[in-house]
């Protein structure tokens, strides 16, 4: 296990557009941190210049306090598990998770590389295809073995490019969690690149969400999701994403497409002076008021809903809705940073299973103004981001991961105890 420091990296090509640009992340011992973003945000070129496939143009990189810049590959301990997962087609899958073994020429016996694989492969789930060739495995088996090769490595930490996006929806849950229960079972320091915000907020201790090559935010999942710093992170986090609606200012009352909202305290200070400005909400935030029970404060309104989407579960109400001239290009310019494609703007609306709304009715709706966020539309900070609630919520979270590698390890000494 290691420690892996970035101070201000930066990677610059041919033409000198920094790819990644002045990024500094401290990645704890242990930590399960994602690089995530959408294409093109930089986050696999960082990954392959810690990995040292790609040269550092500035900025130091450190693991467990020694500058590794100038180290090979080879030399820096780092397995690697790749998108494609690099197998060799005429190996046999026992082979193929022992080859890192066998170039270590001399230094493991022949025992202790088949004790080394076993035991790797048993974790996988792997030991009834160790004689089967890669043609003859899944998506999901393929992936295992690439898993696996990096496990016999020892390696002090393991790093992820977009593993899973080979595989269908259902496979990828299904690695998603066999990932997430080996990183803690082994406890070891894992860096993952992904652009699915999905695979981001269910397997990483920390997430980084990069923006055309800067850091804009790195935190625990639901700090990212309750506190975002800005409009970016508020976009990318959460699916169905957050509904972004425009708000003209008068005084302490904010006048959105479909309710007036009064605000208070600092906000009102914050939004002085401004003509207009960026109402977030999140879908599941916002009730049928008919069928489920609103606060005191909520905020009521109605609107005609243009689609519905039954899932059993929940569904989902569209409302479309006419965006604020002022607030228009910002809005269509963060839809094309999020990899939008340029639609309507419509107001999601995650509605409980009883509700009966359809098309074409007009729903009765509500929702807690103290859940929304407001965001400036030129630099796009959120104006009501806690910085008290954000701390704690890091503080928390830092003691469930910590207490979260303490329990793997007793299960682990127990099993040890019990062989």
């Amino acid at each position: 296990m290691s420690r892996i420091e970035l101070k201000n990296i930066v990677k610059k090509y041919g033409d000198g557009f920094p790819a990644v640009n002045d990024v500094s992340l401290d990645i704890a011992d242990g930590e399960f941190v994602i690089l995530v973003g959408p294409s093109g945000c930089g986050k696999s070129t960082l990954l392959r210049m810690v990995v040292g496939l790609e040269d550092i143009t500035s900025g130091d990189l450190l693991i467990d306090g020694k500058r590794v810049n100038d180290l090979a590959p080879r030399d820096r301990h780092l397995a690697m598990v790749f998108q494609n997962y690099a197998l060799y087609p005429h190996l046999t899958v026992f082979e193929n998770i022992a080859f890192p073994l066998r170039l270590q020429k001399g230094k493991h016996s022949e025992e202790e590389i088949r004790r080394m694989v076993h035991q790797a492969s048993g974790m996988l789930e792997l030991d009834e295809h160790l004689d089967r060739k890669p043609s003859n495995l899944s998506g999901g088996q393929r992936q295992r073995v690439a898993m696996g090769r990096a496990i016999v490595r020892e390696a002090d930490a393991f790093l992820f490019d977009e593993p899973l996006s080979n595989l269908d929806a259902k496979l990828r849950g299904q690695m998603r969690t066999e990932i997430a229960r080996m990183q803690r079972r082994l406890g070891i320091t894992t860096i993952y690149v992904t652009h699915d915000q999905v695979e981001a907020m269910t397997l990483g201790d920390r997430v980084a969400v990069l923006k055309k090559g800067i850091l804009q935010q790195v935190a625990s999942p639901r700090e990212l999701y309750e506190q975002p710093v800005n409009l970016f992170v508020a976009g990318f986090i959460g699916s169905p994403p957050m509904n972004f609606l425009p708000a003209r200012v008068s005084g302490s009352t904010l006048h959105l497409p479909h309710a007036e909202v009064t605000i208070t305290g600092d906000l009102v200070e914050k939004v002085k002076g401004k003509d207009v400005v960026i109402v977030g909400l999140r879908p599941e935030h916002i009730k049928d008021a008919t069928v489920e029970t609103t606060p005191e404060h909520a905020v009521h309104f109605t609107a005609v809903v243009d689609q519905t989407e039954w899932l059993g579960n929940e569904q989902y109400a569209y409302i479309p809705f006419d965006a604020d001239r002022a607030v228009r290009d910002k809005l269509d310019e963060l839809d094309r940073e999020l990899d939008g494609e340029g639609m309507h703007p419509q107001l999601i609306v995650n509605l409980d299973a009883r509700s009966r709304v359809i098309e074409g009715d007009e729903a009765d709706l509500a929702f807690d103004p103290a859940l929304m966020h407001v965001f400036d539309p030129e630099s796009g900070d959120n104006l009501t981001r806690d910085d008290e609630k954000a701390a704690q919520i890091a503080k928390d979270s830092e003691a469930q991961r910590r207490m979260a590698l303490e329990r793997a390890k007793k299960r682990e000494a127990a099993k040890g105890g019990a062989a």
